[in-house]
Parts: structure tokens; sequence; C-alpha cells
């Protein structure tokens, strides 16, 4: 047995170290995306919480950036290095616990194989990085306590370690309180003991501590963040739309990957059916903290436009069946480490990841080019991120022009009326010349920037300013800025190149005189 061990000990150690290599090369040499540099803003101006998220995703950008100090990609996204790397750990862990180290290798495979948990948790720095690591640590604390004896001091304090665990979760993302919903229906139904115990209402206590910075927070600016999001999943008054549906099952069946979303099946059903062969209140654990989330969204998105990854943490602990399952069919038939269902599941992340980067970087897919001066590369949803290091060189020569020249004071600002792209342009654009940036519009498109104007000192009669849109989503600064300004004229273009290619455009305005 020692010596099985070792042999899937060794082989998961593999995989660690290829999976951190990879997504530390991929998140050293790629832009960060829209969300990246909005939630760069949450380390740059932090608060007890905020607008769209809670605030836990910003302190660790703070954290692993030693405050922003170190403000390049990949320090800003190496929080999702680490935690991705220890989530690898957990998940292992808990399928060796569940069954045996093969089964936890397994499992380790099938979370590298998912887009959702190797790029949008563990390369990109998202609200669902941190989540994802308390997600998948309060799941394995539970698989511990909630069958438990109560009466023992030592589940007891890995009960209270639970509710610390989920109240992390919880200030990284609103989702997270299917944990306690979870944790909770399983108390109620197969361990009522708990009810009588006080490291449950300590535990409980713990989370709602650790999540006081979300509530103070929405008590000082009129609940606004819960509104925001409420209206999100609100469906009063709409219809059935199947497209919706469709959108959310098919985004689910590609974010998780294919061969996970299809192992997952299988190894649902054949635990519905009481054929799976893992022990009965683990299971039980595994589905109450999974399915409500899941069915909650797919239910949503008979009504509402949805995102995949809203559901994702679901699936989560659903890998771990389709890793007891998966143990279960290759039993004496394969003895390679990867059995050809993981194999394919690996060959398609690594074509996902090789495709991806190329595209991003090389255009490796020719997109429909627009004839359209001002929406050249409008087509191409790679462009998304690339190009913005080359506007923000290309900006600085033109303010320091400018400033030459007295064509602006050097106290100017960038202002743009939407958060994206105006975080793109304020991280690689304005921060590396110190330039502050404001917002002006509602609430609905500048999003922080509300409060990041107050910070700032908040927009001043007889401002001067800079303003930036590229050819991506063009908005000419005459539909929104000439109410606001005495004068506005064209300083320069920018041109973007993908190797020699021309891929797009940026056009700077200069903005006089605010109103």
């Amino acid at each position: 047995m020692a010596v099985e061990s070792y042999k899937w000990r060794k082989w998961f150690y593999w995989l660690t170290f290829v999976s951190l290599v990879l997504r530390v090369l991929l998140a050293a040499n790629l832009e960060l995306g829209n969300d990246e540099v909005y939630y760069r803003l949450y380390a740059l101006y932090p608060d007890w919480s905020h607008f769209d998220h809670p605030l836990m995703v910003g302190l660790v950008i703070q954290f692993f950036s030693l405050d922003l100090l170190l403000d390049s990609e990949l320090f800003i996204r190496m929080g999702s290095i680490v935690l991705g790397t220890a989530n690898l750990f957990l998940v292992y862990s808990i399928g060796e616990r569940l069954k045996n180290p093969r089964t936890g290798f397994f499992a380790a495979v099938l979370y590298t194989t998912s887009i959702y948990t190797f790029v949008i948790t563990g390369i990109f720095i998202l609200p669902d990085t941190p989540q994802q690591f308390f997600w998948l640590l309060s799941l394995s604390l539970m698989l511990s306590v909630l069958p438990a004896c109560p009466n023992r001091k030592r589940i007891g304090l890995k009960m209270m370690g639970m509710g610390l665990a989920i109240g992390f979760a919880i200030i990284s993302k609103y989702t997270s309180v299917f944990l306690w919903l979870g944790a909770g229906i399983y108390i109620l139904l197969y361990n009522r003991q708990w009810l009588k115990s006080k490291w449950f209402y300590l535990a409980v206590l713990i989370t709602t501590i650790v999540s006081l910075p979300i509530l103070i927070w929405n008590m000082q600016n009129d609940f606004i963040s819960f509104g925001f999001h409420s209206q999100r999943v609100d469906v009063a008054g709409y219809s059935i739309n199947l497209n919706y549906l469709l959108t959310e099952l098919l985004g689910e069946f590609f974010y998780n990957s294919p061969v996970n979303y299809i192992l997952i099946v299988i190894a649902l059903t054949t635990a519905l059916r009481g054929k799976l062969k893992i022990e009965g209140n683990h299971l039980k654990v595994i589905l109450l903290v999974s399915l409500p989330l899941i069915v909650l969204f797919i239910g949503f998105s008979l009504f509402r436009a949805t995102l995949p990854h809203w559901s994702a943490p679901g699936f989560t602990g659903l890998i771990f069946l389709a890793a007891i399952w998966l143990n279960e069919f290759v039993q004496n038939r394969d003895l390679q480490p990867l059995p050809w269902p993981l194999q394919i599941a690996a060959i398609l992340i690594s074509i996902v990841l090789l495709l991806g980067f190329a595209q991003v970087n090389y255009g490796l897919v020719k997109m429909p080019a627009s004839e359209d001066y001002n929406k050249l590369g409008s087509n191409d949803p790679s462009l998304d991120m690339f190009g913005y290091e080359q506007v923000g060189n290309e900006f600085a020569k033109i303010v320091e022009k400018d400033i030459l020249q007295q064509k602006m004071p050097d106290d100017a600002i960038l202002v743009g009326n939407k958060w994206f792209p105006l975080a793109n342009f304020d991280y690689y654009a304005a921060s590396p010349i110190g330039m502050k940036v404001f917002a002006i519009g509602s609430l609905e498109r500048i999003h922080k920037y509300k409060w990041i104007n107050r910070k700032n000192g908040g927009l001043q009669k007889g401002m001067n300013a800079y303003y930036i849109t590229d050819s991506r989503e063009y908005r000419s600064p005459n539909e929104f800025f000439d109410k606001y300004f005495e004068r506005i004229e064209v300083a320069d273009t920018i041109q973007i190149y993908r190797g020699e290619k021309l891929v797009k455009r940026a056009f700077v305005y200069r903005l006089h005189d605010y109103k």
C-alpha cells in the first residue's frame, strides 16, 4: 500500500510542477483582461467591500504583489498561481481521503484539465480565485466534521475552522453562502446533534464576524451592492427563454471541460442510483454543497442571461464523484497513470491553452476585418487582452510632447465613461506616468470609479483631461463629453501591431476646461 501511495504521489507532484510552470509562463506573457485590471483597483483603493464583489480579491492582489510594489501582470496574478497550486494539494488530499491515492490523482488531473479551475481561477485574478481556495478548504473540513460526533473537542475545533473558511469564502464571493446552506441542510437531515453543540454556533458566529465588512460597507452605501446583484438574478416579469438555458448548459460543458462534464454526469447518475462506491455521508455532503448552486443558476437561466462560472464551484465538488467512478471504471484495466478519458481531457486543455495563447499574442485565427477606420479589430475578441501595453508606451510620449508644447498642463487627468475599457487604460496608460483617472457617468457604467472619483478629490471645474478609446469599441468623445468640457480636440492616433500586422487603433483626445 505504501508503494502504491508513493507511486501516485510521485505522479501528482509531477502534475503539480507542470501545472505551476505552465501557469507562471501564461500569467507572465498575457496582458491583463478587462476584469483583472478592474479588480486591481480593489487593491489600489482598498475598502471594506466594493460595488461588484467583496474585498478578498483585492486583499489577495495586495498580499502577493507586496501592496502593488510588484505591479506586473505576473505578480498581480501571483495569488492565482499560489492558491491554484494549493488547490491541487487540497483536491488530491480530498480524493485520497474519499477513496485512495489513485482517486486523489485522478481528481487532481480532472481539476487541472478544467478551463475554470486551471485558467479562470488558476491564472487570471478574479474573485473566483480566493473563493475556489476557501470553497475547497471548506468542503475538506465539512467531510470530516459534519458526519462526526460534535462532542469531541478536536471535531469542535474543526467546525470552528470550517466557519472561518466559509467566512473567507463569503468575503471572496457572495455565492459562497451556499456552503452554509449545504452544511445546514445536512445537519438538519442527518446529524441534528450539531444543533445542541456550542461549536456549531461558534462556527456560525465566526462566519458572521468575518463577513461583517460586507454588511458595514453596504450599510454605508445604502445596500447598493446587494441591490445590484439582486437585479442580476431577478426573474420577475421575465418569460422563459430556452436560448439562455442552452447558453448556460453549453457554458458549463466547456468551462468545466467536456470530459469532466460527461464523467460528472455519469458519476452523478451512478451515485443517485446507489451504485457509486463512496461512503454515504461523504456523498451526502458533496451533493448538498454542490447541487443547490448548480440547480439555482440553471433555473435562473430559464429566464435571464447567466454566466457559466457562477455555478462552477458546484462542479468542483462533483469532480470527486467523477474521480471515484473513474477509479472503479479502470480497475485492473489500465495500468497507466492516465486512463484514456484523462488523456483526452489533457489533450483538450493543452489545445485550448496553445490556441488561446497563440490567438491572443499572434492572431493565429484571422477574424473578419472591418473596413471602418474606427472599428479595426472589432470582430476579434482576443484583442481585449492585447495591445494595451503599446497604447501605454505611446500615450506617455503624447503626454510628454503635449506638456513640452504647452498644449496640456502637467496635472491633466484621464477620463472615461465606462469601467471597461477605462480600467485597462488606467493600468497600462495612466498609472505608469502617475496620472489620476476619473469616470463620468451613471453608477451602472462606472462601478467602483464612483468611489475612486471621491478618493482622487473629485472632478474640479477647469480640469483638463485625456480620453482614450480604441477601435474594438469606439466611442466618440462628442457623444458624451461635449456637455462636460468646453472644448474637445484630437490629440493623436496610436497604431497597434500584432507582429507586423496592424490589428487595432487607439484614439487619444484632449478635453479642455471641465465645466
